[in-house]
């Protein structure tokens, strides 16, 4: 991948934006087990980007890239001027969210229910590309939703975001249940058909075909790249963080889980100089000997921990499991 492709969603394996859980201190976090994935924000809404004074939506730390901001929003204008922000706070890519199936997001008129208007999801990316430096603009949605589903409407949109500009499409390989369901069932509930996106990527071999949704294993990530461009993880990517590392290519992995502590410990004893609490850090590290002996005992002592300063991160190295600190 040389300069010019360095963006998210030209990564082999890339980690979904996640609301409350992609903040940057667990993008850093990821990227130091994974220097060639791509990473993305939570979810942020155009006209909060557009009107923050302080630029709170667009901090990031260099070391996070390749960096994606994710937008949420129908109105072009406001997608372009936050475009045109990001674009100058140094992201590597934007990308719209077409697929959140929250109920306050659908009354909001973006997420999901833009599956339903192609037309005005391609206006919103045209609108985007122009006001984003050349960097590349993206959209994440699902295969269609409750109201909308099967091959034909999904194409539609598709052919519509790539014709505006779009350099790829993320797709969720489950609809998005628009009533009765909370997001987390529809994380869950709706099943997977990932034939829906192989059959995508076929119909357009020049679009650009992330696949997301239920992907849990470096065998399954293997398969789908098979088949599609690229993989997203979600919350397997959270959960057990260090497949991320197991995906990586092998000349510029995280050489260890203790050597990822080390750096975090770092880390957070610079970020209280700011103020951070060390729970805002640790949280994003449950996972990170998730099937290993004493996994259980880390997470208790991350719990135990969190109310400290984040300048006494110090104490986080005594709590690793003791296998992995002899291992060291």
């Amino acid at each position: 991948m040389n300069e010019m492709e360095r963006f998210p969603a030209a990564c082999r394996v890339s980690v979904a934006p996640m609301m409350q859980r992609t903040d940057r201190h667990c993008r850093y976090f990821h990227r130091l087990l994974a220097p060639d994935a791509g990473l993305y924000t939570e979810m942020v809404h155009a006209q909060a980007v557009a009107h923050a004074r302080d630029g709170r939506f667009l901090k990031h730390h260099p070391a996070e890239r390749p960096l994606a901001l994710q937008l949420g929003g129908s109105d072009p204008e406001a997608l372009a001027q936050a475009t045109a922000l990001a674009a100058g706070a140094g992201f590597d890519e934007i990308n719209l969210n077409a697929g959140c199936p929250s109920s306050r997001v659908r009354v909001g008129r973006f997420g999901a229910c833009l599956m339903h208007e192609p037309e005005l999801v391609a206006e919103c990316v045209a609108a985007m590309r122009e006001r984003s430096a050349g960097r590349p603009v993206t959209v994440k949605t699902r295969i269609g939703t409750n109201h909308q589903s099967g091959f034909g409407p999904l194409l539609a949109f598709a052919q519509a975001v790539q014709e505006a500009g779009a350099a790829a499409l993320a797709v969720h390989a489950r609809i998005a249940v628009l009533e009765g369901l909370s997001p987390k069932e529809n994380r869950n509930v709706p099943p997977l058909r990932y034939g829906m996106v192989y059959r995508l990527k076929d119909a357009l071999p020049n679009l650009r075909v992330i696949i997301n949704g239920g992907i849990s294993s470096a065998a399954e990530v293997s398969a789908h790249l098979r088949r599609v461009d690229g993989v997203m993880l979600g919350r397997t990517a959270y959960a057990n963080p260090w497949l991320l590392a197991e995906l990586s290519d092998p000349a510029a992995r995280c050489p260890g889980r203790q050597h990822a502590l080390r750096a975090m410990v770092e880390y957070a004893c610079h970020e209280g100089q700011a103020g951070s609490s060390l729970g805002a850090i640790t949280c994003h590290m449950a996972g990170l000997y998730a099937g290993q002996p004493g996994a259980g005992g880390w997470r208790r002592a991350l719990a135990r921990h969190a109310g400290m300063p984040a300048g006494e991160a110090g104490v986080l190295l005594e709590c690793a499991p003791v296998h992995a600190r002899r291992a060291a």
